[in-house]
């Protein structure tokens, strides 16, 4: 296999994928250290988004990257001395821009990618903390592939399940997560959950893709305020010729809906209901035949299992 890509001028490594016999992982090398722009829509939160900060600036190994926090109307009074915190320590690389409309995550990361000074974009969610150093150079090295469109990474809960591994179309009508609950220690359906692998989308939470691509699909949809928005751009992404990858060594912890909260009031159900009529209207037929799962399987759970 190393010869193989030698031969093709590839800049990549190849290793043994765990302790399982005949899989192996390619690592591809982000030439020309290209710069990195993190995305993070925020709000009030001062803890959370500094868990997610201390991660990435005290655990990356990559150096060349900034991070664009866009504020969405924060009003509390710790956030603001978080700033000026992360101001004095990365002057060079922490940046805050205010953008106070009703949350919408589409037009917060739209807004994010006209401040970018980056050749890849980073959409990250504030409630993520990064567990894997070398996070920036395996996204990287595969979302600067001419072929690949988004790269995804691998998202734990608190308590090491898996909360992101992929993002299955059709599954409760839209799409859901790959392998979800799924122990860290389990291999997954046919080892999928150790093996790099293409998926129809990923999600938003962890996110990286050259913004020449997400410029020329339109960036997110900022008809979806809050749901799918992520699916959407992915498809567009497929659309246009890219394959979209999802990276199991690329590993966050993700305290998922602790800054937006859950989907339980009227208002917030009848939101969602209209963004999963608008992914029905769009896509229905790709989302009725994801090209990246068996039709076998089953659209009822998450699992893999026989449907």
């Amino acid at each position: 296999m190393q010869d193989a890509i030698s031969r093709r001028g590839l800049h990549a490594e190849v290793e043994g994928a765990e302790d399982i016999p005949n899989l192996f992982r390619i690592h591809y090398v982000p030439i020309n250290n290209p710069k990195i722009s993190i995305i993070i829509p925020s709000k009030n939160m001062a803890d959370v988004l500094d868990k997610c900060l201390l991660s990435i600036f005290n655990k990356t190994t990559y150096q060349n990257f900034e991070v664009i926090i866009i504020d969405n109307g924060s009003d509390e009074v710790n956030i603001k001395q978080l700033y000026d915190q992360w101001y004095v320590q990365e002057p060079e690389r922490f940046k805050v821009y205010s953008y106070n409309i009703p949350f919408n995550y589409s037009k917060l990361n739209n807004f994010g990618c006209t401040k970018a000074t980056g050749e890849l974009l980073l959409l990250l969610n504030n409630d993520v903390e990064v567990i894997t150093p070398n996070w920036l150079e395996e996204l990287a090295g595969q979302a600067l592939r001419s072929e690949i469109g988004a790269v995804g990474a691998c998202l734990y809960y608190p308590d090491h399940s898996i909360q992101h591994a992929g993002v299955i179309l059709g599954i409760g009508g839209v799409a859901g997560h790959s392998h979800k609950y799924f122990p860290s220690s389990e291999y997954g359906y046919f080892s999928r959950l150790k093996m790099v692998s293409n998926y129809s989308a990923v999600t938003a939470a962890c996110l990286m893709v050259r913004k020449e691509v997400y410029e020329e699909v339109g960036g997110l949809e900022e008809e979806l305020q809050v749901a799918f928005n992520d699916v959407d751009f992915c498809l567009k992404i497929g659309e246009a010729g890219y394959r979209n990858i999802w990276l199991p060594q690329v590993q966050l912890f993700h305290y998922e809906s602790k800054s937006r909260g859950h989907e339980d009031t009227p208002e917030k159900k009848q939101r969602f209901n209209s963004e999963v009529e608008w992914m029905r209207n769009r896509w229905s037929e790709v989302l009725d035949n994801d090209p990246c799962y068996n039709p076998n399987l089953t659209k009822e759970r998450e699992d893999f299992s026989i449907g």
